[in-house]
């Protein structure tokens, strides 16, 4: 890692030069491009099956530490592509490949932002999924790389290229419902309960150094790894950053609304008797000069709120408008008048594809995707600042330019985490 110092470390003029003049430089369309696949379970096998349906793209890779889990990533890939990419379980020797063009990130939140970073210094473009990030600072340092090194960085909020999701956007955005003063964001779905487990020796076949990452080394236990691992302080952020983060991007989206000046509310545990340490209840409330925004929780619902397990209710002046979804996958918006009749409802099927084809055609035209990290980073920071919330107990007063906590040095640590000294000649946040 001496090359790679996460941002920290200084990088050659001429290696700057390189990196500007091959990301301005627009592909053919006849090119393929070169991605690498990192992390094959969670989100990895829609991606997997996404990107090897595009006969544009080609996978060079399979990234994962665990090699009890890659056959069946192995077989979708040999099915769409005719032939196995090379299996690795450390990142760097990917990015090591100047043929690689990308990197896709479906890895336990910890290592997204680490993922990226290394991923833009050397030179390839990102999709990585949501939450952006495992802390706040660590979603700055995203956007910073993305910027410093031209790279084009695709968040993982898929409904930015979702077609009804964006007319929903322009209704609510066209004054229909009069002056727009509130929103509010619910999830409210049936979560398992995941017991109790001990610490065990790592399995065979694990790396289990390099799925720590930059953080420090917990004992292997299987209540935080793999499908666990969002619900530990330490790798993830919760339902809120596991799901919600789409519904309150949408909210942002519709409202035009960047950081809250204040965050209040609770979190916790009501219902599960397990390894869980996030919420499975919580209510918490982002304040803004003149809008508002709410966020609603409850894991333990076996019905819906609204008929929907999640969505985003935009309130205005004239009326209010909806977008969840309603009949199985389907996605849709529905308007209500200022009676509470409902006066217009459209649907459509979810479609991956548009939003991993909007990440394609930007490698090659070099313009912002439709969910830049920019706008990611965002939406993934209020979930973050409402899992402070819930952490610490405490209101917060933020300020939008710094991204800092204001007079609270306990919930402004959790704005950050520690980070092994092997990582880089310094750490990883200074």
């Amino acid at each position: 890692m001496k090359r790679r110092d996460f941002l920290v470390g200084a990088v050659t003029a001429s290696t700057i030069a390189a990196v500007e003049t091959r990301s301005k430089a627009a592909r053919s369309v006849n090119d393929q491009v070169n991605v690498a696949m990192m992390g094959v379970r969670g989100r990895g096998p829609r991606l997997i099956e996404c990107f090897a349906s595009m006969s544009d793209v080609n996978i060079s890779y399979v990234c994962d530490v665990d090699q009890n889990v890659v056959e069946p990533a192995m077989k979708m890939i040999e099915q769409a592509k005719g032939k196995r990419p090379p299996l690795v379980d450390d990142i760097r020797r990917v990015l090591d490949d100047k043929s690689v063009d990308a990197v896709i990130i479906a890895t336990p939140v910890h290592w997204h932002a680490p993922g990226t970073i290394l991923a833009c210094e050397a030179g390839k473009d990102v999709y990585v999924e949501k939450p952006a990030s495992h802390n706040l600072r660590e979603g700055r340092l995203m956007v910073e790389a993305a910027r410093k090194y031209d790279r084009v960085v695709q968040h993982g909020t898929q409904s930015r290229s979702r077609p009804v999701t964006k007319r929903f956007v322009e209704f609510v955005q066209s004054g229909k419902i009069g002056d727009l003063l509130m929103a509010k964001v619910w999830n409210a779905q049936m979560r398992r309960n995941i017991g109790r487990k001990h610490d065990e020796p790592v399995p065979s076949g694990i790396n289990y150094d390099i799925w720590s990452g930059p953080g420090t080394v917990l004992p292997f236990n299987r209540n935080h790894f793999h499908s666990t691992y969002n619900w530990h302080w330490h790798y993830g952020a919760g339902d809120l950053g596991n799901d919600s983060v789409h519904w309150l991007d949408v909210a942002r989206w519709a409202l035009n609304l960047g950081y809250p000046n204040k965050v209040s509310g609770m979190g916790r545990k009501l219902y599960f008797d397990d390894d869980q340490q996030t919420p499975d209840t919580q209510n918490v409330t982002y304040n803004y000069k003149d809008k508002v925004l709410m966020y609603e929780q409850r894991l333990w619902n076996r019905y819906k709120m609204d008929g929907s397990e999640n969505g985003v209710t935009v309130y205005g002046t004239a009326g209010m408008a909806q977008h969840g979804r309603w009949h199985g996958r389907q996605f849709g918006f529905r308007v209500f008048d200022q009676e509470g009749k409902q006066v217009h409802f459209e649907e459509e099927p979810p479609k991956l594809s548009r939003h991993c084809r909007n990440f394609i055609d930007c490698i090659r035209s070099r313009e912002k995707p439709n969910a830049d990290i920019g706008l990611g980073h965002v939406s993934t920071a209020l979930c973050h600042l409402g899992n402070i919330v819930a952490r610490t107990g405490r209101n917060l007063l933020f300020d939008p330019q710094t991204e800092t906590i204001l007079d609270d040095p306990e919930a402004s640590r959790l704005l950050t985490r520690e980070y092994r000294q092997h990582w880089s000649s310094r750490p990883f946040l200074t």
